[in-house]
């Protein structure tokens, strides 16, 4: 299962710019949960907390794309270098605010600098996959493995905040979340090698924006309702395992969901697929929505970490399958763009969850979060199911472009 891993690993700088990029991505997992575990502590609200989550993700949904845009005109390395020192600086700022317990709009604020700098890590990692391979076999295989490191991290990340919050102090969790962000990014982009050529010709020139294709907008919309199942799962397990007396096992918990999601991605990107890719989209969305549908079962942390481990294993397969139809339905030199209007959508998505989520959690508990979680599941496969025909014509359009 592992050979079609070490095979793409083995190309030059392979191994180096993703490593890299792992690192530079690890405060994704870590920083929302980050901010709900702080500002629950220090400030005593999860509504709070959730809003303040909601801000990062809001101006990250929105700065991303731009980053993006401006990231394939100009080069990663140009445009991002400052943007990770930013980042930094946002989530010291954060920290600081929580810990004087300055007004809330300050916490907004850094939250904002924060979600607005981070840009999309894992846009420019697939980007530089798509740069040094051509085969799409491979580079399926190369998307999956990012997946499944994604996953991974949210097997590490989720514990190691929980840890630190609880263990050592409630900022120390974005503390970590600073130092690898500029680590991990300033390692990612010094290699020059491997990153994705510009192309200056195209600087002038008006492009089709990527959101333009019904098939974009199909993805954006699921993807919006997938984020808000992350969103909202992350608050209401927090909310859950304190109702319990165990708020320390949320990380856990947590972490649960990502070892089923990185088993199932690394075994779904070790085989070439037959079916067509739409096909395998839907069909993994349906199955999320079906496991998100066991959390009304719930009645311990035991309980709960099972049903995770069921949910985990849509989890992957779906995003693999998302990022790939990107990849098929924006031009190249737009790819990294297109990819981070997916995490826009997700962005987008978990502000949504988070918000809603931790506001209802504030009244009547966690089963209440639980209960938006498996809402916006089910309006997820309403949206892919009522899309068949979209997403299917939308691959069948860009083939006849290729042929064109």
């Amino acid at each position: 299962m592992l050979q079609p891993y070490r095979a793409v690993l083995s190309r030059p700088g392979a191994l180096r710019f993703s490593s890299a990029g792992a690192l530079a991505r690890l405060p994704m997992s870590m920083i929302g949960l980050g901010i709900v575990l702080m500002v629950s502590e220090l400030e005593g609200s999860y509504g709070l907390a959730g809003r303040v989550t909601a801000v990062e993700v809001v101006a990250q949904s929105i700065c991303s794309p731009q980053l993006a845009r401006l990231v394939d005109r100009h080069g990663q390395a140009r445009v991002m270098r400052p943007a990770v020192v930013v980042t930094a600086v946002g989530l010291c700022a954060m920290i600081g605010a929580a810990v004087l317990h300055a007004a809330p709009w300050s916490l907004y604020l850094a939250a904002a600098v924060t979600g607005g700098s981070i840009g999309s890590i894992g846009s420019l990692v697939r980007a530089r996959w798509s740069a040094v391979l051509r085969s799409p076999r491979e580079i399926h295989t190369a998307y999956s493995l990012e997946s499944a490191v994604d996953e991974g991290l949210f097997v590490v990340g989720p514990v190691l905040v929980t840890v630190l919050a609880i263990g050592v102090h409630p900022s120390a969790g974005l503390m970590v979340s600073a130092v690898a962000v500029v680590g991990g990014g300033l390692l990612l982009l010094s290699q020059r090698a491997t990153e994705p050529a510009t192309r200056p010709n195209d600087l002038g020139r008006r492009s089709r924006h990527v959101m333009g294709s019904a098939g974009m907008a199909v993805l954006f919309v699921v993807f919006i309702c997938m984020g808000a199942i992350y969103g909202a799962l992350n608050v209401s397990t927090v909310a859950f395992a304190e109702e319990r007396g165990h708020k320390a096992a949320a990380g856990a918990v947590l972490a649960v969901t990502a070892v089923g999601s990185t088993i199932a991605g690394l075994i779904y990107g070790s085989r070439q697929w037959q079916s067509p890719l739409w096909r395998r989209f839907a069909i993994g969305v349906v199955a999320l929505a079906l496991g998100v549908s066991l959390l009304s079962l719930i009645t311990s942390l035991a309980v709960l970490a099972a049903v995770m481990f069921v949910i985990g294993f849509a989890i992957a397969p779906s995003a693999i399958n998302g990022n790939a139809l990107v990849e098929m339905l924006v031009p190249k030199h737009q790819l990294t763009e297109g990819l981070a209007w997916l995490g826009t959508a997700m962005g987008v998505g978990v502000s949504l969850g988070s918000w809603t989520g931790g506001t209802l959690i504030d009244s009547s508990g966690s089963h209440a979060g639980f209960q938006v979680v498996m809402v916006s599941a089910g309006l997820a496969a309403v949206a892919v199911l009522a899309s068949l025909r979209t997403l299917r014509a939308g691959r069948a359009s860009v083939a006849s472009g290729a042929r064109d």
